[in-house]
């Protein structure tokens, strides 16, 4: 009898310090604060970089303080073109960019970023209205599916989708026509370059760093970039025409996550930096809406100048879109796929 009074002290005894222990581990787990780092693609000054901040606010927020983001910019941990590898190897648990960077390792980046008209939308909207098509295109075509798929065979986790608002052209000379544009070095990204190429001009590409002094010292004639070329960057005061047609009135980019750090965080966290990066999506399309402001005070004032491609040129810019639409698609099955999702979402626009 006493051997079985103290055999079940004994086993009480252990069953109440595993409480406690499993208790104080779930309190722990609870209680812990996830540290990340987030690098942008873009320089400071760029506006999208800018407010990453905010997105680093509201994950904190909606997270209770478990979370907390730190943000960097191109270049302050590593240069632009190793941020994929570096995401891949957890070095950076996030990264802030367009899809084109790295298209040629996951081909479907190129249609993600918008190839030339890709990201029209007719009407006359505003850049907030045509982001919000945009996302709801992504979210509600099975499109969203498909990059995330594409992206987790490379050990990372397509998070959301934001947009850079519309396609800004700046060139040190006005450019009208497509004999304007024969030769001349266009600062893009991507498939953009064969699109120029196959105008008669020359695509090419430099980091966003670099544009300023190659636009100022004519080791490129063009540059490609959002609003922010102009109200922070301020490559107007070397390239102060904007060439209007053959663009996107949307610039979508992404945040990416190493899918290792992703898939091990708790759900609830993963439902705020989802939250989060709908929160900077809505905040980042304000910010542009209030940037184009600024933009149109400088028309006025003539420190920028709006040269509109003429008739011929934008048709024949619109022709060789759709030709490069094609060719981009037989590079992979899923390009082709999302080509085909883009092409039947078009027709459905009013």
């Amino acid at each position: 009898m006493k051997r079985i009074i103290l055999m079940t002290s004994v086993i009480m005894a252990a069953m109440f310090a595993l409480g406690l222990t499993i208790g104080g581990l779930n309190a722990d787990a609870a209680d812990k604060v996830y540290r990340l780092k987030i690098q942008s693609a873009y320089p400071r000054g760029d506006l999208s970089m800018e407010l990453l901040k905010e997105f680093a606010k509201s994950a904190n927020k909606r997270s209770n303080g478990r979370i907390k983001i730190t943000v960097f910019a191109d270049p302050e941990l590593v240069p632009a073109e190793q941020l994929f590898e570096s995401c891949q190897q957890g070095t950076l648990d996030m990264i802030h960019a367009v899809a084109a960077m790295w298209g040629g390792i996951i081909p479907v980046g190129e249609v993600e970023f918008g190839l030339p008209y890709m990201w029209n939308s007719p009407g006359g909207k505003s850049v907030k209205e045509n982001s919000e098509i945009v996302r709801k295109f992504f979210f509600d075509s099975g499109f969203v599916d498909l990059l995330r798929k594409e992206y987790a065979k490379q050990g990372l986790y397509w998070l959301d989708v934001h947009s850079y608002g519309e396609l800004f052209t700046l060139s040190t000379k006005p450019m009208k026509t497509c004999d304007d544009i024969q030769g001349k070095k266009f600062r893009v990204e991507g498939a953009w370059m064969d699109y120029y190429n196959m105008l008669g001009a020359r695509g090419t590409y430099i980091s966003g760093m670099e544009a300023y002094m190659g636009l100022k010292l004519g080791t490129i004639d063009a540059s490609q970039w959002d609003v922010s070329a102009i109200t922070g960057l301020k490559w107007h005061e070397v390239a102060p025409y904007r060439i209007i047609g053959g663009g996107n009135d949307v610039v979508p980019g992404q945040i990416l996550f190493n899918k290792k750090k992703w898939d091990s965080l708790p759900d609830d966290l993963k439902q705020a930096l989802a939250g989060a990066a709908e929160d900077y999506f809505n905040a980042l399309n304000d910010l542009y809406m209030e940037e184009m402001k600024i933009v149109d005070k400088l028309v006025k004032e003539g420190k920028v100048v709006y040269v509109p491609l003429d008739e011929a040129c934008e048709k024949r810019h619109a022709e060789v879109a759709y030709e490069l639409w094609d060719k981009v698609a037989e590079r992979d099955p899923s390009v082709a796929e999302a080509v085909q999702m883009v092409k039947d979402w078009r027709k459905t626009l009013k």
